[in-house]
């Protein structure tokens, strides 16, 4: 089968990720999709191997744009300017693609290099920051992963509606972060 003129694998996760953010990432089917970009279904899978090939693309695709968010947030930072530069970009992320972003959250396949590429760098580009602190490769896995839970308790209990008292959640989100960062000097 000829893929169709115009279609490529971009246009179809874009339009995916667009779905995903707006209504849910349960809502993005292969139906769905073919529905928002005007096709039939079958063509879909001259591009993705189905709705998990699909959903790889788009957790991919998730991966890149928050390491990009992150990235430019980071620039020209260090230390913990650089940590609450972090913070505040991926809360913005989670915000702004709350489908996007749950697609992130799963740890890759081991058999799917791009995808395990992408969580990698992702990875590594935390480590880099943390390097200011000194820690060694190890311990900044540790902080990593302290990090991230950290980061995504704040994400997921805001997208619940759990935060109802009326004081600032970014407010909440630095100083706890500054607690956070003051302990990985001792």
């Amino acid at each position: 089968m000829t893929p169709r003129k115009g279609l490529d694998l971009p246009t179809i996760v874009e339009a995916a990720a667009e779905i995903a953010d707006t209504h849910g990432i349960e809502e993005v089917t292969l139906a769905s999709l073919a529905q928002k970009l005007g096709i039939r279904s079958p063509s879909l899978y001259n591009h993705v191997n189905g709705l998990t090939g699909l959903r790889i693309q788009l957790a991919i695709y998730g991966l890149k744009k928050l390491s990009e968010t992150i990235n430019e947030a980071v620039n020209g930072k260090t230390g913990d300017e650089a940590m609450h530069a972090i913070a505040a970009a991926y809360m913005a992320f989670a915000r702004a693609h709350p489908g996007l972003y749950e697609l992130t959250l799963r740890a890759p396949d081991a058999q799917d290099e791009e995808y395990g590429a992408a969580s990698l760098a992702l990875v590594e580009l935390l480590v880099q920051t943390l390097s200011f602190y000194r820690l060694d490769r190890e311990r900044s896995i540790h902080v990593v992963r302290g990090f991230r839970s950290y980061l995504h308790g704040f994400a997921s209990i805001e997208q619940k509606g759990g935060f109802g008292m009326p004081q600032s959640v970014d407010e909440s989100l630095k100083i706890v972060l500054q607690t956070y960062l003051t302990g990985l000097r001792y």
